[in-house]
């Protein structure tokens, strides 16, 4: 069954909404110039209200390798999501510290997903932007070989078709988000939608 994840996590409320839905992964995002972001701080008491069964995910732009170390190893996180110019050593680096990786990749052709298949990362996550709300085209999954994480516009108009893709996992944010901010009913209908 196809995973899910919930990224953008930043209020008290937030992980309610998660604990009560189960999500497999939640994102916290440490990119100072999101709307979204997270201090190490504020991710630090999330994760102490998140329930076990949820794992934390931490989203980073182009961070000191020492920053995201330091947040795995804390316990704040478990898993480093990397969406800047990280590369292959800075990925290896990781691996040295047994941190697990998922390497985001922008899709706009077939040559960036033969280019997100040879990442060693654990896991590639293919996106359409940043955060943006808009969807690639989803025809140039056509053949891709090893698991992956859809992202890019999804939300809950457009799951069922997304789901048809067999993606390892969908990652949500502002696809279920009203004003900027999660809402529960739309969480909600994801879930019902993947079960």
């Amino acid at each position: 069954m196809t995973k899910i994840k919930m990224c953008g996590i930043r209020r008290e409320i937030d992980v309610q909404y998660v604990n009560e839905i189960l999500p497999d992964f939640i994102g916290y995002v440490f990119f100072p110039k999101s709307k979204r972001y997270v201090t190490p701080e504020q991710a630090e008491a999330l994760t102490k209200m998140l329930d076990s069964r949820i794992i934390p995910v931490g989203v980073f732009v182009d961070a000191p390798l020492e920053n995201v170390i330091e947040l795995v190893k804390s316990g704040i996180i478990k898993i480093a999501q990397l969406h800047g110019n990280e590369d292959e050593e800075y990925i290896l680096r990781l691996h040295a510290e047994n941190i697990k990786v998922i390497k985001a990749f922008i899709v706009k052709s077939a040559e960036d997903i033969e280019h997100a298949e040879k990442s060693s990362s654990d896991w590639i996550l293919l996106d359409a932007g940043m955060g943006d709300g808009r969807t690639f085209n989803h025809n140039l999954l056509n053949g891709i070989s090893r698991p992956y994480f859809l992202a890019g516009g999804l939300n809950p108009d457009n799951i069922t078709d997304a789901l048809k893709l067999n993606p390892y996992a969908v990652d949500l944010s502002s696809g279920i988000e009203t004003d900027g901010f999660k809402n529960f009913e739309k969480m909600k209908q994801i879930k019902s939608s993947v079960i």
